[in-house]
């Protein structure tokens, strides 16, 4: 048994600039919160074999957007007082901006969905926005000329100038700010269907590579990352052989559901057998997914705010924050 209020593994003496909480001790920060979501809520915010309840909600998510809260606040005093130093007449805040990363199949989507209902029913910050960065996925056809689209969802198959515009123009504080569209049906980025994200208080920006360092520029020069300008961070995090078998159920999944649209770009696969259906979503992993998180995802774990730790049920196990 690990001591009380720290992950397992993870002793008091240790000297870490991590402060380690398990389950038991992190749900008793949020005590008697009234939860602002139905079961019902919860189903349709629910990744696909992503298991969540109202529990789970209760004891990990609820504290997570205290803590968020609190720091949103924090970050408007820390504002205002800048601005009073500066005797500069006080603009709007500029919106608070939230990462989050994680393997594909870990579950991020579902994180991010939840949290932003959640950030939203807090009354000082109600209008919360949620981008994904699929749509800064370049196109398909790009991909094909590139030679990149056997590398989907690799820091190098991104629009990263466009990326990076886009956030930065969200801490720039302007009015109305524009992400692209990706359509999971089709597997491509949908023309002339923007996000429009406007007048945000937060904003959620997830996506597997979102804490990716800058690259030097061609110049020598540092360059800037998307992460320099996140006020907050979180990375989703489980066991490889966990997040293996969770994308294989997932694939079986889709292969009854909407891998049988016909408009799906996927339609092949719902023709597969089980076994066939099996064998294709290992090598998938093993060629695609796996060495994506081993060698650009799982790296950048450390540059986090916050680490959920999900155990094989899906279960937050514990939680890593960093120490201020």
């Amino acid at each position: 048994m690990s001591s009380a209020g720290t992950a397992p593994g993870h002793e008091h003496g240790e000297s870490s600039p991590w402060l380690e909480l398990s389950r038991r001790a992190w749900a008793d920060l949020a005590p008697e919160t009234p939860i602002p979501l139905s079961a019902a809520e919860l189903e349709r915010l629910r990744g696909l074999a992503d298991h969540i309840d109202l529990n789970e909600v209760e004891q990990v998510y609820l504290p997570l957007s205290r803590l968020l809260s609190l720091r949103v606040s924090a970050a408007g005093d820390l504002h205002r007082a800048q601005e009073e130093f500066l005797h500069q007449r006080t603009p709007p805040r500029t919106p608070f901006v939230i990462g989050v990363a994680g393997s594909v199949a870990v579950g991020k989507s579902t994180v991010s969905r939840v949290l932003q209902q959640l950030l939203a029913h807090w009354p000082e910050h109600p209008h919360v926005a949620l981008v994904t960065t699929d749509g800064f996925l370049y196109p398909n056809a790009e991909l094909e000329r590139r030679g990149l689209m056997q590398r989907k969802g690799f820091p190098e198959s991104y629009d990263r100038r466009a990326l990076l515009r886009f956030v930065v123009d969200i801490k720039s504080g302007r009015d109305e700010v524009l992400a692209p569209t990706y359509s999971h049906l089709v597997y491509d980025v949908v023309p002339d269907e923007p996000v429009v994200v406007k007048h945000p208080d937060i904003v959620i920006i997830e996506g597997l590579n979102v804490l990716q360092p800058a690259r030097p520029r061609d110049d020598g020069r540092a360059g800037l990352a998307i992460s320099d300008f996140f006020d907050f961070s979180i990375y989703v995090d489980a066991a490889t052989k966990d997040i293996r078998e969770w994308y294989a159920t997932r694939f079986l999944r889709l292969r009854e559901t909407a891998f049988r649209d016909p408009g799906s770009y996927f339609r092949k696969y719902a023709l597969l057998t089980h076994e066939e259906a099996v064998a294709e979503a290992g090598r998938i992993w093993d060629t695609i997914n796996g060495p994506n998180l081993a060698h650009n995802v799982a790296p950048t774990r450390s540059r986090a705010s916050l680490v959920l730790r999900k155990a094989a049920d899906h279960s937050v196990e514990y939680v890593r924050v960093r120490k201020l």
